[in-house]
């Protein structure tokens, strides 16, 4: 990556829903600016830091898919910590034949938008509250709060997508609704401020990535279909 797309992507425009946050630690910021107290302007130094985190955190770069209909993308920026035969969850109703599940874990300076893997359907959305663990850690896939969706691709295979809350995280956006038809790389999800996403591959299709790679959302390729 250039100098200037690392600029680029530090520099992109927050997405909305930072609008409540940014908000705030402005005003907080302004008004113990604005006041002749040491305690309050410290406070309005906080609100200041909050407000240039925030920027930071929710920032929305755009991303270019690749021009192929038979590629399955990553679902989130982060690093991949695992990659595993497992069971699909059993509210996406996708069988209970073990499929390639990758993880991906977003730390806090990970841009949080998630994207989607590919082209197609959104037949089943499935929310569970639940424990706010290391997000890193094997069991936050059945422990933690999550929301899961089984994609159903143009040939009748389904993708699982799970956003998963972790140790910080305390929110989990959908942007999406079951009925919805996407594209592969479009918006659907965030997660504050911190967290993890798995991607479940139709079976007998093999994930192209391995533990430890680094992923960009929407444009890195997790396996071909």
């Amino acid at each position: 990556m250039s100098l200037i797309q690392s600029f680029k992507l530090v520099l992109s425009p927050p997405h909305r829903a930072a609008t409540p946050f940014l908000l705030a630690g402005s005003f907080i910021g302004l008004l113990g600016r604005a006041t002749p107290w040491r305690a309050t302007r410290l406070l309005g130094n906080a609100g200041i830091a909050f407000t240039a985190f925030c920027l930071y955190f929710f920032r929305d770069p755009k991303r270019v898919p690749p021009p192929r209909a038979d590629l399955v993308l990553a679902s989130a920026d982060g690093r991949v910590t695992s990659v595993a035969l497992v069971t699909p969850p059993p509210a996406l109703e996708m069988g209970h034949t073990p499929v390639w599940r990758v993880s991906t874990f977003l730390s806090v300076l990970n841009v949080h938008i998630n994207r989607m893997p590919a082209a197609g359907e959104v037949t089943k959305i499935a929310y569970h509250a639940g424990k706010f663990l290391n997000a890193s850690l094997d069991k936050a896939s059945e422990h933690n709060e999550r929301n899961e969706l089984r994609l159903t691709l143009p040939d009748g295979r389904n993708i699982g997508v799970v956003q998963i809350a972790g140790l910080i995280a305390r929110r989990i956006l959908c942007f999406v609704e079951e009925g919805d038809r996407v594209e592969a790389g479009e918006r659907f999800g965030l997660i504050r401020f911190g967290s993890r996403t798995d991607v479940y591959l139709p079976p007998g299709v093999e994930p192209l990535v391995v533990e430890g790679q680094t992923m960009v959302g929407g444009e890195t390729v997790l396996a071909k279909l």
